[in-house]
């Protein structure tokens, strides 16, 4: 599977945000999108994701499910956690799954794997910030989908936390998956970069 953006262009308010952007990556691979504020690394992730719409170019996925469109086979894990805080736990994480459909994965090992398990019953107005990130995290292996769209994705999380999601973007990959992540941090894995800069 090969995903590419050839000659892209983002205009947002009036103003261009980048263009002639190309890139590329493909199964097993994950691209870091580096640069300073207002460089366009979310706007190009929303481009990806199809919640903004292109001004120029094109996004290809090659080899991916032929009746899915783009992105119905990626999750974007944006800044929010998109989270309803009168909701326990498991129940934030069963709407998410049943919501984005497709192949669904086991929550309660979803949980287990973001070292949640012991807060399923709460609500998740009593989680920390640390915590609603490791929830967020646990929605991208609830439904399973070959491409993540990560937007600073280890924002929040302490130390422990980063290792944990270093080594569930490893399995991700290792399992054919691809990541494009707009990253301030290192991603403490083997990625290919992409400098943004600001139009």
């Amino acid at each position: 599977m090969r995903l590419s953006g050839r000659g892209l262009r983002c205009v947002r308010g009036g103003r261009e945000v980048f263009s002639g952007l190309d890139f590329e990556v493909s199964s097993g691979q994950a691209l870091a999108v580096t640069g300073p504020n207002g460089a366009g690394k979310t706007s190009l992730l929303r481009l990806i994701a199809g919640l903004l719409a292109l001004s120029g170019g094109s996004i290809d996925l090659e080899a991916g499910e032929a009746e899915l469109t783009l992105p119905e086979q990626a999750h974007y894990l944006g800044h929010r956690d998109a989270l309803k805080p009168s909701l326990s736990v498991s129940e934030n994480l069963s709407f998410w799954v049943n919501f984005l459909g497709g192949e669904a994965a086991d929550a309660s090992a979803s949980l287990v794997s973001v070292g949640l398990e012991h807060t399923a019953q709460l609500p998740a107005a009593v989680l920390s910030a640390g915590q609603r990130r490791r929830l967020s995290i646990a929605r991208l292996l609830g439904v399973r989908r070959p491409i993540w769209l990560l937007d600073e994705p280890t924002s929040a999380l302490d130390a422990a936390g980063q290792t944990m999601f270093a080594a569930l973007m490893q399995q991700h990959l290792g399992g054919g998956g691809m990541i494009v992540a707009a990253t301030h941090a290192p991603l403490e894995m083997s990625s290919r970069e992409l400098k943004m800069r600001p139009a």
